[in-house]
């Protein structure tokens, strides 16, 4: 028959992720012309415990490299801007997100610019990412154990018959 016992670890209590698309306005030194080029770097993020719901925090750097005076010129203009997402995290054991729970973040999909343009001399920037959540916690598992019959034949080393080794073909692999 067997016994069962309950282990108490750290697991993957709870999953979500998150796709966003942010729409970003970026002023410029000079009236632009051309949007050379747009990227976006820096980017950092943590993840933590509001009231029950995760909240995604985080900023990066904005950098759009422009041409003005009738295009013979370029300049880059950088901006930081810093964003707050809150997400929604269904747990496996249906109890509440609490500050005993470790919260991990991971990007999935870096910010990237998927649109730039210029309107009213202001450049329009959209920025898309997708950032994925883990909440881990405490959860118990039950285990199945089962009683091994102590009986094991003991052989000792000194016992091995002499006549058993002279037996032993060492020619045998060739």
């Amino acid at each position: 028959m067997s016994n069962f016992k309950e282990i108490v670890t750290k697991a993957v209590v709870g999953k979500s992720k998150k796709n966003s698309v942010d729409s970003f306005s970026v002023e410029t030194e000079q009236t632009p012309n051309t949007v050379l080029g747009c990227w976006v770097i820096n980017h950092t993020f943590s993840g933590a415990n509001n009231n029950g719901a995760v909240m995604l925090n985080g900023e990066y750097d904005i950098n759009v490299w422009y041409s003005y005076d009738n295009d013979t010129k370029t300049a880059v203009s950088t901006k930081r801007y810093a964003y707050n997402d809150k997400i929604n995290v269904n747990l496996r054991d249906n109890t509440g997100i609490s500050n005993s729970n470790e919260i991990i973040v991971r990007s999935l999909k870096q910010p990237t610019v998927s649109d730039v343009k210029i309107e009213n001399n202001i450049v329009k920037v959209i920025v898309e990412k997708e950032l994925a959540v883990e909440v881990i916690g405490d959860t118990k598992i039950k285990v199945s154990i089962e009683e091994l019959d102590d009986d094991y034949d003991v052989v000792d080393d000194n016992d091995i018959n002499d006549e058993v080794i002279e037996e032993i073909d060492e020619n045998y692999l060739n």
